[in-house]
């Protein structure tokens, strides 16, 4: 007992020792040496912390640090060059140490000691001293921005409860450095854009206000489940001396959206993939873009409703989520804010629409933050009301600034840019494995369709013209064309009828269906189009000519197809065509002859009605003499049911 007592008084008598406060006087350096250079590197790091340079100042003050490191205002100063630079929670030892040698001298102290326990996810201790510094009645810190950091540590107590079930691990492929940050994702979930500042930038100059190199936008493609190329830049007119930023990306992937600040405030531009290389940005119109700060944009599926973030009058707060609507010919219509369920008083920020169409991530220093920009879900009901955002919560959130979150098309992974201990750079892109029991998550009521356009003799990639429509209600939801390479992605929500049609000038259209009215789960289609060249006996099937079953009575969600064909004749008067009806083996072949040819002539008197002459039609049935799919399954007799053109004559 008399031993542990000893102990215990030798530590009451030494911990003062340890606490001690020392100035940087001669008298507390062991040589002169020392002394003169602590003395150096602290007027140094002084003159560039006066300027509010902390990336400068601070290597000034860890060297003066190592030579006293028992100076209550020199780790005061480590710290707020820490709170201002990436990795924020480096400066809790600091703060920590400097309360411990003098907690008196320095008034804010407490708040900055609670900031920092903030950014280190410590939310109990950061309440203390917040609620501490609070009861000081200190004036320099608002009451109203300490009570919100209060709440803000609340909701990151109740987040850590109930957090993203799901893997986060850094793409090591990807990350520099440098910081890498913004990852926009293709709807094929093909191809990853991002932004960087490494050294390989276009022009190799660095920003004169941070002393980073400048930005410039990189890709990089799948090689695997989990595997990603190498980072490369872009190729065309996209990157220049100066910063360009990714802040969109359309679901094909064919249209680039870049966020440049080039007259003091932050304007839109696109880029368009052409010839296998993007073509030059050129500023979106009003009234996207305005004297007021545009920082990113994302569009609905159908692309018909842009989604954006402004400061531009009529916010809720600073910057607000607005929306605007896209017709056909490619006009913006009337802006109008997103109203009060998803923008905030603060700022919004980073706003993604997921392929569903229905699903937004957004960035908000509103809402049940815990800290900082959290990411946010929002998903949108039939009405197109939006429901109240739910947190992400941890580990994707954390209390310093999380912006830009990404969804890939089967729900299944997330990729956002974050800075993590040991990460490989200032921000690292990572990636987020959503677990199998985290359903909402992962269940995304959407079709990914991909494939490639081809010359069905010669087996060239075609540039076409791609055309969806909605069966049941015959409108069209979206045009787009395939790339230079002939290949082409997008995405269509379950629980509709659709056609797909593929133009070319010079060849046959190309028509396919897709009946997803009784799909419930993602889906990934992958085509491979032959299409034919105008000439005799060249033919195509007509995959969205309906018929009751076993009748020849048209169907409604037949209309759109067979304009297609009259729109054809129209375009080629010169041209006579067979309409073909092919049957399954399914009931006798005399049923199947008169069924098949009933259909071809429903189709005859629809074209003729519209005006085509009837001598440049002729109806032909084959029952199943013609059959393209095995009868055996269920499959095959739906491909064999079918109803075809084929030219016969060209005058």
């Amino acid at each position: 007992m008399k031993k542990y007592l000893l102990i215990l008084l030798l530590f009451a008598i030494s911990a003062p020792i340890f606490a001690q406060n020392i100035p940087f006087e001669k008298k507390y350096f062991d040589n002169i040496n020392d002394y003169n250079k602590a003395m150096d590197a602290l007027l140094d790091g002084d003159d560039y912390f006066e300027e509010n340079d902390y990336r400068t100042a601070l290597p000034f003050y860890l060297e003066a640090q190592e030579l006293n490191s028992n100076n209550a205002e020199l780790n005061f100063k480590i710290g707020i060059c820490h709170l201002n630079l990436s990795d924020k929670s480096l400066a809790l030892p600091f703060f920590q140490k400097s309360y411990r040698l003098d907690s008196i001298s320095k008034t804010n102290i407490s708040f900055y000691l609670g900031e920092a326990y903030h950014y280190a996810l410590k939310f109990e201790k950061a309440i203390q001293f917040y609620q501490k510094y609070l009861q000081s009645n200190n004036p320099s810190i608002k009451r109203a921005t300490l009570e919100k950091k209060i709440l803000e540590c609340q909701n990151g107590i109740k987040l850590r409860e109930h957090h993203t079930i799901g893997l986060i691990s850094d793409i090591k492929s990807i990350n520099s450095e440098y910081a890498d940050y913004s990852p926009m994702l293709t709807a094929d979930m093909q191809t990853m854009f991002f932004t960087s500042r490494r050294s390989n930038t276009t022009g190799g100059e660095k920003d004169e206000f941070d002393m980073q190199y400048y930005e410039d936008i990189y890709f990089v493609e799948r090689i695997g489940q989990n595997q990603w190329s190498s980072p490369k830049k872009l190729k065309g007119s996209i990157n220049t001396k100066r910063h360009d930023a990714n802040v969109g990306i359309t679901n094909d992937g064919q249209h680039l959206f870049i966020y440049r600040s080039e007259s003091g405030n932050g304007d839109l531009f696109e880029s368009d993939f052409n010839n296998n290389e993007w073509g030059k940005p050129y500023k979106l119109p009003e009234p996207v873009n305005s004297k007021y700060i545009e920082k990113c944009i994302s569009f609905s599926p159908d692309h018909r409703i842009a989604y954006f973030v402004s400061n531009r009058p009529g916010t809720i707060g600073g910057l607000d989520i607005f929306t605007v609507e896209i017709d056909e010919n490619g006009n913006y219509g009337e802006v109008k804010n997103l109203g009060d369920s998803i923008n905030t008083i603060y700022n919004e920020d980073g706003v993604f629409i997921h392929p569903d169409g229905k699903t937004m991530y957004f960035s908000s220093k509103g809402h049940n933050t815990m800290g900082g920009y959290d990411i946010f879900k929002a998903t949108k009901d039939s009405n197109g009301i939006w429901h109240k955002p739910v947190n992400m919560g941890v580990p994707i959130n954390s209390a310093d600034d999380d912006v830009f979150l990404v969804v890939a098309s089967d729900g299944k992974t997330g990729y956002f840019s974050s800075i993590r201990p040991n990460g490989l750079g200032e921000k690292d892109i990572y990636r987020i494995s959503f677990s199998e029991s985290d359903k909402d998550s992962i269940n995304t009521q959407l079709i990914v369709v991909t494939g490639i356009i081809k010359d069905t003799i010669l087996q060239i990639p075609l540039e076409a013209k791609i055309e969806i429509a909605d069966n049941e209600t015959q409108k069209i939801i979206t045009n787009l064309k395939s790339n230079s390479d002939g290949t082409f992605s997008i995405t269509l929500p379950l629980g509709k009828n659709y056609a797909i049609h593929t133009e070319k000038e010079g060849y046959l259209f190309y028509s396919k269906n897709f009946d997803l009215t009784d799909s419930v789960s993602f889906e990934k289609i992958n085509l491979d189009i032959q299409m034919s060249k105008i000439k005799a006996n060249a033919k195509t099937a007509l995959r969205n000519i309906f018929f009751a079953y076993g009748k020849s009575i048209l169907r409604p969600e037949s209309i759109m197809e067979l304009n297609k064909v009259y729109d054809f004749l129209i375009a080629y008067p010169e041209i006579k065509l067979e309409i073909a009806g092919h049957t399954d083996n399914i009931s006798s072949r005399a049923f199947n002859i008169r069924l098949s040819n009933r259909r071809a002539q429903a189709v005859v008197q629809f074209l003729t009605k519209k005006g085509i002459a009837k001598e440049r039609l002729i109806s032909k049935g084959y029952a199943f003499d013609q059959a393209i799919g095995d009868n055996n399954t269920r499959e095959g007799r739906q491909l064999n049911r079918r109803v075809e053109f084929k030219i016969i004559k060209i005058n």
